[in-house]
């Protein structure tokens, strides 16, 4: 068996809380219990500076709503080469939905069980667009983009990122 230790530690390195979790344990479900720890113990921080397997929808909704600043660092996009990135699909959030660089209209289609709303292109119009490589593999020429419900706190985050003060507390995390 393999198992983890998460430290929780206060700027000057002091250490606040800790916990050993088995090994098959994501780090993300770590942060909260670990956070409450701290607050039991000298009470709620400011921020909370953590690395990329911190930075989920869950993870920014938790420190957000609970008034702490989340330091967090900028994540690649995960997209195969020659292809799109999801920032090339512009989510209009008025009509809940998200355009191709074709200008065509991706619908929401559904919400699966891990919280993303997903949505579709027309895959008729897909089929004879000369983006088509660049969008997708899908057999039936349909294009799918993820949203999670509480994708608006991980966009916060990142704006926070830009701060000085962030970019300071996050220095510090080693």
């Amino acid at each position: 068996f393999a198992y983890s230790f998460h430290a929780a530690a206060d700027r000057n390195g002091f250490v606040l809380g800790t916990m050993v979790t088995p090994g098959n344990t994501h780090d993300s479900q770590i942060l909260e219990p670990l956070v409450g720890k701290v607050i039991e113990r000298v009470g709620k921080p400011e921020a909370v500076a953590a690395d990329a397997a911190y930075k989920t929808p869950a993870i920014t909704r938790y420190l957000l709503e609970q008034g702490m600043t989340p330091a967090l660092p900028y994540t690649r996009p995960r997209t195969k080469k020659g292809f799109f990135r999801k920032h090339d699909y512009v989510y209009d959030e008025y009509f809940d939905c998200y355009l191709c660089p074709a200008g065509e209209i991706l619908a929401y289609s559904t919400t699966n069980k891990e919280g993303y709303r997903e949505y579709k292109s027309p895959k008729q119009i897909c089929a004879t667009c000369p983006f088509l490589a660049r969008c997708t593999e899908s057999k039936d020429h349909q294009k799918v983009v993820t949203r999670h419900i509480w994708q608006e706190y991980v966009e916060e985050a990142d704006h926070l990122r830009y701060h000085a003060e962030v970019k300071e507390i996050y220095a510090k995390r080693k």
